[in-house]
């Protein structure tokens, strides 16, 4: 069921997206509203799911992780169990930002930070090829990281 939002909502989130440290006093200001009206919207959307969670953006580079990667991944079969398998071992693949299982020729898209391009072969010999479920992968470059318009409504 979709949650009603309505133009305080929205621009509560659209705040917490820009700035998701920003403090209660500070997020009710900027949208015009009591701090006690602000922390209640703010607890109901997170108790509806439609915040999901705070976090903290890394930069891969900064860590000395420059090189990212889509690696797409094939399986061979297509069981429960062994998908259920497989994914276990790309939520613990080392580098891993983020993983999409998606349907059509590929079953995986996992987008990787390492520190070089021997890390990257690595990654894949060590960690995907040797999967007995993986029947291929394919390794694409990623140039630039282009943040998307977001699910919000543009004003």
């Amino acid at each position: 069921m979709r949650p009603s939002l309505d133009a305080v909502d929205l621009g509560i989130l659209a705040e917490l997206v820009a700035n998701g440290r920003l403090t209660n006093a500070a997020l009710a200001a900027r949208v015009g509203v009591a701090e006690s009206t602000c922390l209640q919207r703010v607890r109901s959307l997170r108790d509806a799911g439609v915040i999901a969670r705070f976090t903290a953006e890394i930069d891969p580079a900064a860590l000395g992780l420059g090189l990212q990667a889509v690696i797409k991944v094939r399986l061979g079969t297509h069981s429960r169990d062994v998908v259920h398998a497989f994914r276990s071992v790309l939520a613990a693949l080392p580098g891993a930002l983020t993983i999409f299982h998606v349907g059509g020729e590929d079953d995986y898209l996992v987008h990787v930070a390492v520190g070089s391009a021997a890390a990257l072969r690595d990654l894949v010999l060590d960690h995907l090829n040797v999967h007995p479920a993986v029947r291929h992968t394919e390794t694409q470059l990623v140039f630039e990281v282009i943040p998307g318009a977001g699910v919000l409504p543009t004003a």
